[in-house]
């Protein structure tokens, strides 16, 4: 039998670098897999426990949690559930929430890999708005103002 160890080819499983979710700044702490979707439940891995008003450390307060349509696995669309701290400064009391700006743009419905997807789709793919909204799981509105910007700027 032969040996699935590293040195012959094989790792272990992780689940955070097949979903390309190491480049975002995420970590997947465990996965659903619904008849309509895969659900991704992560969480920020850079800590940002230091005051962005005075500097002085925070204490961590709860989380919230942040919903990302991501890049479809084997075509079925791909929702992250990302869990954000939220901390709250011991010295001034200001209240902040973890950076979650190398996974999406503030306030964006899309990750960035899932933006990256809906424009290789339509652009190299010519795949059209419907079908990338399709794909990612999301309404057309969100796919065509989360694209539009980006696709006119190119």
């Amino acid at each position: 039998m032969p040996d699935a160890t590293p040195p012959a080819g094989f790792g272990r499983p992780d689940l955070t670098t097949f979903a390309r979710l190491d480049g975002l700044g995420l970590a997947v702490t465990g996965h659903r897999l619904e008849p309509d979707r895969a659900v991704l439940a992560c969480r920020v891995v850079e800590p940002d426990r230091w005051c962005h008003d005075c500097g002085g450390e925070g204490r961590a307060r709860d989380t919230v949690v942040r919903r990302l349509a991501h890049e479809p696995l084997g075509w079925r669309p791909t929702m992250l559930e990302v869990v954000v701290r939220r901390y709250r400064c011991r010295e001034c009391g200001h209240v902040w929430r973890q950076d979650t700006t190398a996974a999406a743009e503030p306030r964006a419905k899309l990750s960035r890999g899932g933006l990256r997807w809906a424009l290789t789709g339509i652009v190299v793919q010519h795949l059209t708005v419907a079908r990338v909204a399709e794909g990612l799981g999301v309404a057309w509105d969100t796919a065509n103002n989360a694209v539009l910007p980006r696709a006119s700027a190119c």
